[in-house]
């Protein structure tokens, strides 16, 4: 008999214009389940997530009346931790399983946990954040980190100057805090590329676009908007190294698909970015990791990358030496599929 398994997640999961992390994992996830013989029903609920209003737990607890008593069901945590009233009561119904992307750390997160059949957690950071936050089971608490696509190298410049950060232009992410590092290292030759919406926080997009053109920067730093398939692989194969700000982060994944085309990162150690930025065989990092929001470290590890070939050639060996060792989203699919098969048996 065919395993069956209903995927609930947010609205647009599959929208090329709207990328994110969880999208991209709870899309790939569904693939792999798919190909492993699963039948996936997805099921993506509209609203706000996770700001959810009435409508949006209205359509939501539609969703969850389908399935038949004892059915699985993946939840993406965006939306279940977002409707403690709708999903801790179906628990009761459905073999619930909430993928967790990212903690919301709000009223009734940890019942929607608690009542949850298992928990898949994306890093292992945030498996110990949310054992030390509320009162789970760790035997049902489990790690599938997202996987990464092969990719070919990046050439890289013989100056590096060429830098690129990915990710949604919102104050998570730390734009801000780049721009004013880029400003103090104005003298040396460097250009970035940001790549990632502009549609999530208008007000914080104005903010940085007068911070960019208060410091000189605006033939320097270039905001492209969303970029998928051929030319998001593009913007990675014309960099020499990720350069990831954020203040927030379960894991980073646009560390791993630096990594899987040799590119060296620079990044705020920050939740599981170490995790999944990770070493070489031999123990090396590839890349350099600063305090959150610390400007003058960033501007520092940015300024000794532009100025010293030496550092670029070591953290770069590093990042070649660390792209075989990457999972690929085949590994991530088995992991979760354990998981199903252990909630049904």
């Amino acid at each position: 008999m065919t395993p069956t398994v209903t995927m609930v997640a947010p609205d647009g999961v599959g929208d090329p214009l709207r990328p994110s992390g969880g999208n991209t994992y709870d899309r790939r996830l569904c693939q792999e389940l798919a190909a492993a013989g699963w039948t996936v029903d997805l099921q993506q609920v509209p609203g706000t997530w996770p700001r959810a209003d009435a409508e949006s737990r209205l359509h939501l607890a539609a969703v969850l009346a389908r399935p038949p008593g004892g059915a699985s069901v993946l939840l993406d945590g965006l939306v279940a931790l977002a409707a403690p009233e709708v999903v801790v009561p179906a628990g009761r119904r459905l073999r619930t399983v909430v993928v967790v992307h990212m903690p919301l750390d709000g009223a009734g997160e940890g019942a929607v946990l608690r009542s949850a059949t298992a928990v898949v957690a994306t890093s292992h950071w945030t498996r110990r954040w949310l054992l030390s936050r509320h009162r789970l089971d760790p035997a049902r608490v489990h790690v599938a980190a997202p996987g990464v696509d092969p990719a070919p190298p990046a050439v890289g410049s013989p100056d590096g100057g060429s830098l690129l950060c990915v990710g949604a232009v919102v104050p998570e992410k730390g734009h801000d805090l780049l721009v004013a590092a880029l400003a103090s290292i104005a003298d040396l030759p460097w250009r970035c590329v940001a790549v990632g919406s502009l549609d999530c926080d208008p007000a914080y997009v104005a903010g940085l676009r007068a911070d960019i053109r208060a410091a000189g920067l605006v033939d320097r730093v270039e905001l492209t908007g969303p970029l998928a398939g051929a030319r998001l692989a593009a913007a990675y194969g014309a960099a020499d190294v990720l350069v990831h700000a954020s203040r927030a982060e379960t894991y980073g994944m646009v560390v791993t698909e630096a990594l899987a085309r040799g590119l060296p990162v620079i990044a705020c150690a920050v939740g599981g970015v170490p995790e999944a930025l990770g070493t070489a065989p031999d123990g090396r990092p590839p890349g350099v990791l600063t305090p959150v929001d610390d400007v003058d470290a960033l501007a520092g590890a940015l300024r000794g990358w532009v100025t010293d070939a030496g550092l670029r050639r070591r953290l770069r060996a590093a990042a070649g030496s660390r792209r075989p060792e990457l999972a690929d989203w085949l590994a991530t699919g088995h992991r979760v599929a354990r998981v199903l098969e252990d909630v049904a048996a």
